[in-house]
């Protein structure tokens, strides 16, 4: 009879233990197979979201990410100032990212000398071949992929449309950002440009946005005749309104492709529409979490481009828009 009892027991007591052991090993593969989120650091001069970055994230909506769900987006925002970026670029190297999300030529720098290992996307980049970025456009060859601006190499058409405002045109300044590792392709391509039409270039190259005005008392002072705006200084560091506001102040006839610009109170925008382009940059981040290698994926380039003109500024300025420039536009501000 004690036999039978304890035999009963610890039947029990196996019966027991098998289940538990049975949960445990088939629980433990469920844990382990838990899929990994993906974390993507966005690094950025931008001190908070503009459209080309909500560009960006409806395209990773529309493929299926979600911030906070399935995919983690880290920003680091520089708030306009590069000497911050290296700092944060390397944050997101210590954070252990998949991906690194560049906007703009000094981001994709910083995020370059950052890592090599990382994934990085740019966004908006400018001539990334000539900025040491990608071996080719066609081949990367490195961690570094994207899509450029292409806007250093449309200067020259820059350099027409103010010469066809201005048929006397001789002098022009050209404000560019130190901080901008692409300001010298920028102040090259536009003196070679400016040769042609013979045109004098005078670069006047400036650090921070604090020196702005005394830019212009420099531009001044050197007798120019109009003026072109490297796009930094208008899509990425907000300063549209203050440098149109003192180009009306002194009567100089501005261009930039620096989105939204003429928008700002400038008096021409010539430059690619930039916002497809933030939109495809969600495609690159998908096919490199989905295994892509950088190396393997071809540098984009924009294939929209627009003129905006803004005829309350040529009034201010003082200068009259020719019914054929009018006629190219895409859009007249009035």
């Amino acid at each position: 009879m004690l036999n039978l009892f304890l035999n009963s027991y610890f039947d029990k007591w196996l019966g027991l233990l098998v289940v538990v052991l049975t949960f445990a090993i088939s629980g433990a593969p469920a844990e382990a197979q838990q899929p990994k989120v993906p974390r993507i650091g966005l690094l950025t001069l931008l001190a908070k979201p503009d459209p080309h970055e909500r560009a960006f994230m409806q395209g990773l909506r529309e493929l299926g990410y979600i911030d906070g769900q399935n995919i983690t987006i880290d920003y680091r925002r520089a708030a306009g100032n590069v000497d911050r970026l290296p700092a944060l670029a390397e944050d997101l190297v210590r954070l252990k990212v998949d991906i690194i999300l560049a906007r703009s030529t000094p981001v994709v720098q910083a995020a370059k000398n950052a890592t090599t290992t990382i994934p990085v996307v740019m966004l908006g980049a400018a001539d990334p071949v000539g900025s040491g970025f990608a071996a080719s456009l066609a081949r990367p060859g490195g961690n570094i992929t994207g899509n450029s601006n292409i806007n250093p190499e449309l200067v020259g058409k820059r350099f027409e449309l103010l010469r066809e405002i201005i048929p006397k045109l001789s002098r022009v300044g050209f404000l560019a950002h130190g901080g901008d590792p692409a300001h010298k392709l920028f102040v090259k391509e536009a003196q070679e440009a400016a040769e042609g039409l013979k045109i004098q270039i005078r670069p006047t190259v400036i650090d921070k946005v604090e020196e702005i005005e005394t830019a212009f008392s420099t531009m001044k002072r050197e007798r120019a005749e109009a003026l072109i705006v490297q796009t930094l200084f208008i899509s990425i560091l907000g300063q549209g309104q203050k440098i149109a506001d003192l180009a009306v102040n002194n009567r100089l006839p501005n261009i930039s492709d620096g989105a939204g610009f003429a928008e700002a109170g400038g008096l021409l925008f010539y430059g690619p529409d930039l916002v497809p382009g933030y939109r495809r940059g969600a495609v690159f981040v998908d096919k490199i979490l989905k295994g892509a290698k950088p190396a393997d994926l071809p540098v984009e380039q924009p294939t929209k481009f627009e003129l905006v003109i803004n005829l309350k500024a040529a009034k201010q300025i003082g200068v009259t828009i020719p019914p054929n420039v009018l006629a190219r536009a895409d859009r007249v501000i009035r």
